[in-house]
């Protein structure tokens, strides 16, 4: 069993980048030709996937745009994974995270019945509820810490008080996420943290709390994060991510490279055109 971050470096190294591709299929936002319904949500997910598939690092299908159609849009779903290379990590954006026996479950569903290389979850019942996501040596879990949306800071920047059993100081809960985060890794070798782009002064105290993790990065393309702070803070430090191309380093990129193929009849060479511009500004140097 390969571990996640040797097979994420193997990727990398074959692409130069740390472009990770989202698949939000909005059947809202489709180009013309493409039905708003299940059925031209996956044409269109199997077109940005066919066209960006040899620019990326790693594949994050957003769960959420295919469960909202019930049986067929998980079925939809699983075709669109069989369609991934075996060498390219996908990651089930899921946001998973809940008691034990669920949790178990969960895993169950996402790792050996969808394939899922890595998962994203939730931390907010503590480390019980994502053990078992955990506890699989071949698969990772990015835990949410600081994330991307306007209303992240709501919950995430609460200050909460000094915890005298680790000796961490009063922080901003993200802070304390990450160190909780931290600890897990030592322990599971599974664990690294989704942190936005869009809040560049709390990724890089995240990266000086957690130099071991690797990050999932949202919110450099629609949602205009600081991608220089990203390239310079994303980057593990430590670790077993230190060793890997790019510090593990993957940054999502989704509504910027689908939206290339709105209003052009050559939808899928706008696609690849996009998906290579980000996977150049995403560029890996050794």
């Amino acid at each position: 069993m390969t571990p996640y971050l040797a097979r994420l470096d193997r990727r990398i190294r074959e692409t130069g980048t740390c472009l990770c591709l989202g698949l939000d299929p909005d059947p809202g936002a489709l180009p013309r030709g493409f039905a708003p319904d299940v059925t031209g949500v996956e044409r269109f997910a199997a077109l940005v996937l066919e066209a960006a598939l040899p620019y990326v690092a790693a594949v994050k299908p957003n769960l959420a745009f295919f469960e909202a159609f019930g049986g067929a849009g998980l079925a939809a779903l699983e075709r669109l994974r069989a369609r991934i290379p075996a060498g390219v990590p996908v990651i089930a954006d899921a946001k998973r995270g809940d008691i034990g026996s669920t949790a178990a479950r969960q895993a169950t569903a996402l790792y050996d019945v969808l394939g899922a290389d890595a998962v994203t979850a939730s931390p907010y019942l503590g480390a019980e509820a994502i053990e078992p996501l955990l506890e699989r040596p071949d698969r990772f879990v990015y835990v949410l810490c600081r994330t991307s949306n306007p209303g992240a800071a709501e919950f995430q920047a609460l200050e909460v008080g000094a915890d005298a059993a680790t000796g961490r100081p009063a922080e901003p809960l993200y802070r304390r996420v990450a160190a909780h985060a931290a600890r897990w890794h030592e322990r599971f070798g599974t664990v690294g943290l989704v942190v936005g782009a869009t809040a560049p002064s709390e990724l890089a105290a995240v990266r000086a709390i957690a130099p071991a993790l690797a990050f999932l990065v949202p919110g450099v393309g629609a949602q205009g994060g600081d991608l220089p702070t990203v390239l310079d803070h994303g980057p593990a430090v430590a670790g077993q991510a230190r060793a890997a191309a790019g510090g593990a380093l993957l940054v999502n990129v989704s509504r910027a490279i689908a939206a290339a193929a709105l209003g052009r009849d050559d939808a899928e060479t706008a696609v690849a055109t996009a998906a290579q511009e980000w996977s150049e500004r995403l560029a890996v140097l050794r």
